[in-house]
């Protein structure tokens, strides 16, 4: 069954912008394990900018979008019994698991989301305490849980998404398929490590 081109085109491309919202994110939140000052300054300016509900509103819209397309690119396939996919993978193991479980990955995701946002943004940590409300939060054993698992989820779902944006964008060729997936391997590892870092590392105190 052919997936209609505005599914694949629009899964792709709802993707990585998010990928890059999560890119621009990480390196935002760095700062909080190595200058926390520069980092509560950052993010006071961040927080007062007039235009950054307009742009809360659109990730929004993006997440809603990539999350309803890739739930009907995921039925589609199941319905045609779509197994090419994994078959293709069976020399790259954690690619295959990766594509076996974005759904999972997907679910976890938007519950760390969730959790995430009811803890540092409903309501937003007074100027100057984001990182202290941001470590409280961290301190909790079952929200360090949640976002360590939120963390590896994410690195997961890239692992999948990398490769997977490219081929429904028509991108993806035997010429560059391996350097796609390297590279997809690469910013699966840095952002989900990142995350991941930046998580253990406010859990135990910090770096500064």
């Amino acid at each position: 069954m052919q997936e209609p081109t505005f599914i694949r085109t629009g899964s792709a491309l709802s993707g990585l912008l998010l990928v890059l919202f999560l890119v621009v994110h990480l390196a935002g939140l760095l700062p909080a394990l190595i200058a926390p000052v520069q980092f509560e300054q950052y993010a006071t300016v961040l927080h007062h900018q007039p235009w950054l509900p307009l742009l809360e509103i659109s990730l929004a819209a993006i997440a809603a979008v990539h999350l309803s397309l890739t739930i009907a690119k995921t039925l589609r396939n199941r319905g045609a019994g779509n197994t090419a996919t994994l078959r293709s993978r069976r020399g790259r193991p954690l690619e295959a698991l990766a594509s076996r479980s974005k759904v999972a990955a997907g679910v976890i995701t938007l519950g760390f989301l969730l959790l995430h946002l009811q803890q540092l943004r409903w309501p937003r940590p007074t100027d100057g305490l984001e990182r202290l409300v941001l470590q409280q939060v961290l301190h909790q054993p079952i929200s360090l849980v949640v976002y360590v698992a939120g963390s590896l989820a994410i690195g997961l779902h890239l692992l999948h998404g990398a490769e997977a944006a490219h081929r429904n964008l028509g991108l993806l060729t035997p010429a560059n398929g391996a350097s796609i997936r390297w590279g997809g391997r690469l910013l699966a590892s840095g952002i989900g490590g990142g995350f991941l870092l930046i998580s253990l590392g406010l859990a135990l105190g910090g770096l500064a």
